[in-house]
């Protein structure tokens, strides 16, 4: 094209705005769909008749194997996550999740023995942990501060739809007089791990990201298709990629960070991250949703029944999820959490005292507090217990939420393991030693965590006192996703910055005395121009490259299902990558 560019000459998206967001986040949903589903379908498969003929009346101690084997696949995987995340992407990420999902979910459905089924759990539950830990960074990095409450949490309620689909299909295939009773909710697996695959090609990336890799027009255009309607030239799309695009420079400044230097530089946040998963777990949620059938049966309710009420706690389960949609928005995020772990508390204590003394109504009693447990679970620690990746910052949140979902299987893998050789030995106690567990995480809650509504999650860094959080020279007042508040209404209102920190910023020489211990003299500080947009030309360019469409991804059919495994760039994205002096300025920096 001759002419310059224009406003008009950018091709528009279909899907923008609202739509494109709920459409990615639905999809991102189905990565903890499959977590919720294998959760829920190996707890009524264990009171399957078939099943237990078929693998020969399997003991307490194969059964705990099996069920937990999962989490160390997912423990695993998750121990990788943070720098597969990283260099592929959290789209990609999510592919090469679901096809690992996809080839457990096969050696399961074909097993002939126990073992043979435990190595599926096994692959299976290395799939898992990469999309159990992508899923909440990648919602949070698309999500606006007003609104990441909610669809974090809707989110969550896409894990309780997988519970409940896998218990009410276990329930309809119980009708079966065949093997094919268990073997059934096996496959399925492959059918839901299938369609995600396929959904991954559709979704957009996460815009952090994109702008951490210096993919800068991408990053723009997903930025401006989230949240002005496609268009690239809007005042609050361009401030938005500005905020982002500062944070990670300033993050580029502090050099390549491990794991130990996460836990180093981002200690209390990493602290609010695995806490959340570790109390989440320790709190006694598998203890239900593994073993419900066995807990219902243990209380006198026998065989089908048994399923038939883990189904009914599975639907409260799921409604009770629907409140912290609003909820951690209006009352915020530490109510929730100290409300429910209080009550939960009192209803495990409950189902001990009524599993202990054995009245006539006492199975009606143990279920009725069963429910009120993981109704209050679904709506506080459940959902919040994800969520917390949001402390994390952009340069860490890989690491951080590899290390959070770590935490969370490891906890999951004791809880799985240990619970019905505990439920054989010492019963109604069990629940005891849940209940104390969520006594001390209302304690945590109250002494240690902050309240994290409404902000973006750039305003974390005030929020948590970080060093970075005081060099800035982009300040704004947006609401958007990306958007930082005016530094020195910031400091006004925490009392954390002090001094022009923007006019400090924008001089390095000054900024750069010895009291400076995150930016030396001698490096190159963020300058206005560092943090400019894309022209309409690159726009333009990257629009107009077939090679990033959905129709050229399926053209193109064996590099794009090559590329879950590839780590390097590809030529397109090379093409993306910013070759100015600022990228290689600050690349070069970090080092």
């Amino acid at each position: 094209m001759s002419r310059p560019i224009t406003v008009d000459d950018i091709p528009k998206a279909v899907l923008v705005g609202k739509p494109l967001l709920y459409f990615t986040t639905g999809f991102v949903s189905l990565c903890v769909f499959l977590f919720g589903y294998d959760q829920g379908y190996f707890s009524s498969i264990l009171t399957n008749t078939y099943f237990k003929d078929y693998f020969d009346n399997p003991t307490a101690l194969e059964i705990g194997t099996v069920v937990a084997i999962l989490e160390i696949g997912a423990l695993i995987s998750s121990l990788s996550l943070g720098p597969i995340s990283d260099k592929l992407g959290r789209r990609k990420t999510t592919r090469l999740g679901a096809f690992i999902f996809c080839i457990g979910g096969s050696i399961q459905s074909g097993s002939s023995s126990i073992a043979h089924l435990a190595i599926g759990r096994f692959v299976s539950g290395i799939g898992v942990g990469f999309l159990s830990g992508t899923a909440p960074s990648f919602q949070a990095e698309i999500s606006a501060p007003e609104n990441r409450g909610l669809l974090g949490s809707a989110q969550f309620t896409g894990n309780i739809m997988g519970y409940a689909s896998s218990i009410w299909i276990d329930f309809g295939c119980s009708f079966i007089e065949s093997n094919w009773s268990f073997r059934i909710p096996l496959m399925l697996q492959v059918v839901f791990g299938s369609i995600l695959f396929l959904g991954t090609f559709a979704l957009v990336e996460s815009p952090r990201w994109l702008l951490e890799h210096d993919h800068d027009a991408e990053g723009l255009v997903v930025i401006a298709d989230l949240f002005s309607d496609g268009h690239v030239h809007s005042d609050k799309a361009r401030e938005e990629y500005k905020a982002i695009k500062e944070s990670v420079l300033i993050g580029r400044l502090e050099g390549d960070l491990n794991y130990l230097d996460v836990f180093r530089r981002y200690p209390r946040r990493i602290f609010v991250a695995m806490t959340s998963q570790m109390f989440a777990q320790f709190n006694g949620i598998n203890v239900i949703s593994y073993y419900a059938p066995l807990v219902f049966e243990q209380a006198g309710w026998v065989g089908r029944n048994a399923i038939l009420l883990t189904g009914i706690n599975a639907l409260l389960y799921v409604l009770s999820s629907i409140p912290p949609w609003f909820l951690t928005e209006s009352w915020g995020r530490k109510p929730v959490l100290i409300m429910g772990g209080l009550v939960m508390g009192l209803a495990l204590c409950a189902v001990s005292t009524f599993s202990k003394i054995e009245t006539s109504n006492s199975a009606t009693m143990v279920v009725i507090f069963v429910m009120i447990y993981n109704s209050f679970f679904g709506c506080s620690w459940g959902p919040i217990g994800w969520l917390n990746v949001e402390v994390l910052p952009t340069k860490a949140r890989a690491s951080g939420a590899a290390m959070a979902t770590a935490t969370n299987w490891l906890c999951n893998f004791v809880v799985g393991e240990l619970a019905p050789l505990l439920l054989e030995k010492i019963q109604w106690r069990l629940y005891l030693i849940h209940a104390t567990s969520c006594f001390i995480s209302v304690v945590t809650v109250w002494k240690m965590y902050p309240e994290t509504k409404g902000l973006s999650l750039e305003e974390m860094d005030s929020v948590f006192d970080d060093r970075s959080s005081v060099y800035s020279t982009h300040s704004g007042n947006l609401s958007g996703f990306g958007s930082t508040s005016d530094l020195e209404a910031w400091g006004n209102r925490s009392g954390l910055i002090t001094g022009n920190t923007p006019q400090a910023a924008r001089n390095p020489a000054a900024a750069a005395g010895e009291n400076n211990p995150l930016i030396p003299g001698s490096k190159p500080f963020i300058l206005p121009q560092d943090i400019e947009p894309p022209d309409l030309a690159t726009i333009y360019k990257f629009k107009t490259d077939d090679s990033h469409s959905i129709r050229g991804s399926l053209r193109k059919g064996s590099e794009a299902v090559s590329s879950i495994f590839r780590l390097h760039r590809s030529n397109h994205e090379d093409a993306s990558v910013a070759s100015d002096s600022v990228s290689e300025r600050f690349i070069n920096t970090s080092h």
